[in-house]
């Protein structure tokens, strides 16, 4: 805590991932070869469609500032792919494009927000969304779940989570941590309850949308009766790999998005010029053409789990999308490892950098003190000599 600066950012906790990631590049400078598990970055490289994209637009000489809510033909392009992924309808008044989805996640929490509302968030969460609602002045409301129900929010759950206060649920499926994703079915139950509480917006995050091996992708907003109460929001660096581009979007009442729009044009103004223009190549080309990184994550979890079902006291259960596996370690908790003993998450997946040399994330970061988050967004060399590292350091 430093008094000079605002009580915001010192209450404001690092990115539990971002703090990882730096730790383990920190421990790689010094010598150590440590085995990168912790953040959610495909090592796959972009595409070669896009990147031909991005350097014809550097050849047309785009340069100069964009419009703040994104190029009229990519909004056009977002508009085809909500309509083609998702069947569902926007106009170009109810996009807006942003510097990554954590921009469109913020300029929601600002425009929405007043002080002291409340946002559901059920648990486990993307690490930001509590740190987001909570600079934006609302409280988190964690919503728990369990490894045995796949850590899906039932409706009973959800119904005793509400309260006037109420403002917001932010949902992420399929689930970073988790990979837990939800079917129509179950969506609509919980739509079934907040019908009954027509005040609360819902943001659902489809980041890892293309990302999903049950063969079914479900959106809030498709159910007629939740399309004016519904912030989609989606990008292109999970399922593309082109993390560092930075282009997130949403689609959603219009008013919402004008006060998005209004709300970016006094912090960032409009997202990149070459990366918008390469993204308007890849939604405007079919999922298919990236049917090869999904199969390789299949193959990923599938060796992934195989492995971590011989390591005793690691529960895990099968995630349906995404690439992470979000195993319970409690049952090492209260256990000493060369004069230290694990008390927490943290203790563990810290034992785990220090003992095995690789970088996980504790679950505590996204609302769950039981589990730890572990990436196969990695080679499957790494994988295996990251899980036989990790064997060995918990025998």
């Amino acid at each position: 805590m430093n008094p000079k600066l605002s009580d915001r950012v010192n209450n404001m906790a690092t990115s539990a991932t971002l703090a990882m990631a730096a730790k383990a590049r920190e421990l790689r400078e010094s010598g150590k070869d440590i085995i990168g598990l912790s953040l959610g970055e495909p090592d796959f490289t972009v595409p070669e469609f896009v990147k031909e994209a991005a350097i014809q637009a550097v050849k047309d000489d785009y340069h100069a500032y964009t419009p703040v809510d994104g190029y009229g033909d990519l909004k056009q392009a977002i508009i085809k792919k909500f309509k083609r992924d998702n069947n569902l309808t926007y106009t170009p008044n109810q996009i807006v494009v942003s510097t990554g989805a954590k921009q469109s996640l913020a300029n929601l929490a600002m425009v929405l927000l007043n002080e002291g509302d409340e946002v559901l968030l059920p648990a486990p969460y993307w690490v930001s969304y509590s740190d987001i609602t909570k600079v934006a002045g609302g409280v988190p409301v964690e919503i728990k779940t369990t490894i045995e129900n796949d850590f899906k929010v039932t409706p009973e759950d959800l119904e005793a989570a509400i309260t006037p206060k109420t403002k917001m649920i932010i949902y992420s499926s399929p689930c970073n941590p988790s990979g837990s994703v939800y079917s129509e079915k179950e969506l609509r139950a919980l739509a079934d309850v907040l019908v009954k509480y027509p005040d609360i917006i819902v943001v659902s995050d489809e980041i890892y949308e293309h990302i999903n091996f049950t063969g079914d992708h479900a959106s809030m907003a498709q159910f007629e009766d939740m399309y004016d109460r519904t912030v989609t929001v989606n990008g292109v660096s999970k399922a593309y790999a082109m993390t560092g581009w930075r282009i997130g979007y949403i689609g959603g009442p219009e008013y919402i998005a004008r006060a998005c729009n209004k709300m970016q044009g006094q912090n960032t103004s409009g997202a990149n010029c070459i990366a918008q223009r390469a993204t308007i190549t890849a939604l405007e080309e079919s999922p298919k053409r990236i049917e090869y990184m999904v199969q390789a994550f299949k193959e990923r979890r599938k060796l992934i789990l195989d492995l971590l079902s011989e390591i005793p006291g690691m529960q895990t259960n099968e995630p349906e999308g995404a690439f992470y596996v979000f195993p319970n370690v409690s049952a090492f908790f209260g256990k000493d490892f060369g004069g230290k003993t694990i008390q927490t998450a943290s203790d563990f997946s810290l034992y785990l950098l220090e003992a095995a040399n690789v970088a996980t994330v504790t679950g505590e970061a996204f609302g769950n003190p039981e589990c730890i988050r572990i990436s196969y967004a990695a080679s499957e060399k790494d994988i295996v000599e990251a899980m036989k590292r990790i064997k060995k350091a918990l025998s």
